[in-house]
């Protein structure tokens, strides 16, 4: 091929900018804006450059052009290597490889850069629109591949070959999917930050921080209970207990406390639940938990944790008991953790207190006193509380009197400690939405929470809810009821009508198979299907031989249809075809015969000579009025056609 052919022509650089378009584009949801700027005013420059048939910049240009983006990526993220930084590279790459797209060469790295920028958008999102979008994007870079090598045909031709590949590609896909052995851990990860944990609960609380994650209508997890669920007053999901208190925060107590005595008042409740990453090793089981999965411990506060942080969707089973008591007789040294408070600050709350305990006969006397408190005062349920002051808990009961569920149960413990009853705070998440269709309970971040705990003679730890007081319709009808109007709620939480309501029921419906049945087809669903095979004890030499045995089942699919195919196809045409693979030629897409003859006579004058009667009689048979009457004349030209090798 000479260096003119190797160029690229007119019609193929709108293809490849089209690629581009498509496998960067959903990046920019993700990546810095200065850096989707700078890709799309080069590909706008390309394109500009193009449309105007002139001349593409020197390397003089864009060689400082490429050391001046890494040095801004570097700058960005600190580092070339990880995940965003990588995706970031290839970005731009991408972009500045538009620029000095010369020849065909070119073009190819453009598309191979574009197949692995597909890989690429897995590590942000692996949802239903992620892979339609891909999947149209796959049929695009393969519809410019087949367009860099099949010569001049029209676009719909292209588009059309390039969805008959990806089609015939489909069993073997659906093979490797069910049979290639499962890896630990999330598919599409990097070592250093694939892991990057989405919003949830943390091991500290100070005013606002449960009401900033409220603002997230991002799903934490789903359960599905085997029988009927609970009310909703009984869904509280414990997460971190926090004992520390240093006048601003709360803290999870860094000392391991001694196993728990939990007794079970009443029957257990079995369900599973499929937690979402959040970074932390809490497995938020429904309070309290009874038997946990393999692998997860309760930590002496009754809070379920896992041995690793749940960096990847993952599906427990459980089994809780709502009605229980716990330790009923607690150590001494855990009982004086949950009485400390700060040596100074917060003086109105300490005389409060100290008031309650001299009036009240026991500290069960002393929760009544404070939760009527709550009740009477003119206290408000807000996510927009003022700023508090140095004594934050006064400023709170007696000032503003405004604030979200982590305000209450802060100063309903500081109340009980200052009145000499143990108390601490819990967090986790209150309550969930069900979805009719899957029969799935959806728990959103939305749904954070913090209650408090009080410890009674034999009664043991007894959760209090100081919001109930406040804001039954909390915890009775969930948050967007218990808001007043105007209050800055996510838009999927907020008060709508039916249709649209169900709506997002269905949607959130196809979402969560998406995730069951697709996402979510682990190690252990697959020696599942194996045993339903007949084979419950699969290793990886029985993965590699049904593999193999699949893989050959599904190539031999794709032969079987294509010879189908073939043998559909008209006789002349199929003579046609026997001529070439008998010469050694191969009419290009696009080729008609007769350019196909006079290519041959240029390069092998030869076999043009017996070729040239093939050509003749295959227009006949396929286009003269009675083309069956000139079939036996070809398939005899064609059998006079001597055998060559192919170049």
């Amino acid at each position: 091929m000479s260096a003119s052919d190797d160029l690229l022509s007119r019609e193929e650089p709108p293809w490849l900018f089209a690629v581009a378009l498509a496998t960067t584009l959903p990046h920019t949801l993700h990546q810095p804006a200065w850096l989707s700027g700078l890709a799309g005013l080069l590909l706008a420059w390309a394109a500009w450059l193009w449309q105007r048939d002139q001349r593409l910049p020197g390397r003089w240009l864009l060689l400082p052009l490429a050391i001046g983006g890494c040095l801004a990526i570097v700058a960005e993220f600190g580092t070339l290597f990880g995940r965003d930084a990588g995706v970031a590279m290839l970005v731009l790459f991408m972009a500045m490889k538009l620029l000095e797209m010369r020849q065909r060469r070119d073009a190819i790295v453009v598309v191979m850069l574009g197949y692995f920028l597909l890989l690429t958008h897995y590590f942000h999102a692996q949802d239903i629109p992620t892979g339609l979008w891909l999947l149209l994007a796959l049929w695009l870079v393969t519809a410019a591949l087949i367009r860099l090598h099949a010569g001049r045909i029209g676009p719909g031709e292209t588009l059309r070959y390039a969805g008959q590949i990806g089609l015939q590609a489909l069993p073997l896909m659906l093979v490797l999917y069910l049979l290639f052995p499962r890896v630990g851990g999330p598919l599409w990860g990097l070592p250093q930050d694939a892991f990057q944990a989405r919003s949830g609960l943390s091991e500290s609380m100070s005013p606002g921080s449960i009401g900033e994650l409220v603002r997230s209508g991002e799903i934490a997890f789903r359960v599905r209970f085997d029988g009927t669920p609970p009310a909703r007053p009984l869904l509280y999901w414990r997460g971190p207990v926090l004992e520390r208190y240093d006048g601003t925060s709360w803290q999870v107590w860094p000392q391991r406390r001694p196993a728990e005595t939990i007794e079970a008042l009443g029957p257990a409740i079995d369900y599973e639940t499929t937690l979402e990453a959040h970074g932390q090793r809490w497995l938020l089981a429904l309070d309290a938990a009874a038997t946990l999965p393999a692998g997860a411990t309760l930590d002496g506060r009754l809070s379920a944790q896992l041995a690793q942080p749940v960096e990847a969707r993952r599906r427990f089973r459980l089994s809780s008991t709502p009605a229980y008591r716990l330790n009923r007789h607690e150590q001494p040294a855990t009982l004086t953790a949950n009485l400390a408070l700060p040596p100074t600050g917060n003086p109105h709350t300490l005389a409060l207190a100290a008031r309650w305990r001299d009036e009240e006969k026991s500290p069960s006397g002393i929760v009544d006193r404070a939760l009527r408190h709550f009740r009477n005062e003119p206290f408000h349920y807000t996510l927009q509380p003022p700023l508090l002051g140095r004594d934050a808990i006064d400023d709170f009961l007696f000032r503003s009197r405004r604030g979200f569920c982590e305000h209450y149960a802060a100063a309903f413990v500081v109340l009980m400690r200052a009145a000499g009853v143990p108390a601490r705070v819990v967090t986790g998440y209150q309550g969930g939405e069900f979805n009719p269709l899957d029969g799935y309970l959806v728990v959103r971040q939305s749904e954070a929470h913090a209650w408090s705990e009080v410890w009674l003679a034999e009664r043991g730890w007894v959760r209090v809810d100081p919001t109930a007081a406040v804001a039954p319709e909390r915890i009775e009808r969930g948050i967007a009821e218990a808001l007043p109007a105007g209050e800055p709620l996510p838009l999927f939480i907020q008060r709508h009508a039916d249709w649209l309501r169900g709506m997002r029921h269905r949607w959130e419906a196809l979402n969560n198979a998406w995730n069951q049945r697709v996402i979510g087809f682990d190690a252990q669903r697959q020696r599942q299907l194996l045993a339903d095979l007949g084979l419950p004890d699969a290793d990886w030499r029985t993965l590699a031989i049904a593999l193999s045995l699949a893989g050959a089942a599904a190539l031999a699919l794709i032969a079987a249809l294509a010879l189908r195919r073939q043998h559909r196809q008209p006789p002349a045409l199929r003579l046609w075809l026997r001529a070439q693979r008998r010469i050694g030629v191969h009419c290009a897409p696009g080729e008609t015969p007769l350019a196909l003859a006079a290519r041959l006579r240029r390069s092998d004058p030869a076999s043009a000579e017996a070729f040239d009667p093939v050509v003749r009689l295959f227009l006949l048979a396929r286009y003269a009025p009675t083309p069956n009457l000139y079939l036996a004349a070809l398939r005899a030209a064609v059998a006079r056609l001597p055998r060559r090798r192919s170049a």
